[in-house]
Parts: C-alpha cells; sequence; structure tokens
C-alpha cells in the first residue's frame, strides 16, 4: 500500500513536468517526447526505464492532443 503523500507528489512533478514542457519545447516536439516517455514506460522492467513514465508521457502528450488533454481533465466534450 502507498502512503498517503505519494499519490500528492506523483501529481506535483506531473504538473511541473507539463509547465516546464508547454514553456520550453515547441508543440510539435512536446508531442514527441510525450510518445518517447510512453514508449520507455513500456520497458519499465529494464532498470534505468520505468513505469513510471507511461502516465508522464500521456500528460506531456496531451497538452498538445486536446481530446486526449479532455479525457485526462475530465472535462467532457
Amino acid at each position: 500500500m502507498k502512503p498517503a503523500g505519494e499519490k500528492g507528489s506523483l501529481r506535483r512533478l506531473v504538473a511541473r513536468v507539463q509547465l516546464w514542457t508547454r514553456t520550453h519545447l515547441p508543440p510539435g516536439l512536446r508531442l514527441l517526447a510525450g510518445l518517447l516517455l510512453i514508449l520507455g514506460g513500456v520497458f519499465g522492467f529494464l532498470p534505468v526505464l520505468g513505469f513510471w513514465m507511461i502516465p508522464l508521457g500521456l500528460a506531456v502528450a496531451a497538452l498538445d492532443v486536446v481530446p486526449l488533454w479532455r479525457w485526462i481533465t475530465g472535462r467532457g466534450k
């Protein structure tokens, strides 16, 4: 079972990464970075990579893909 503060720290990390990528990377490169993070998360069983890269990659890619952003934030249509 995870400690209660771990979920909040993951949300803060995702928010910080989204803010950094939004300000420092152009839109096409953000999508590519998100897809690379997702791809790295698929190989999470390897020592350097981890399964934590999948949700982070979805969050970064969602900055450019509007339907994915709406799905993640729960804003419906």
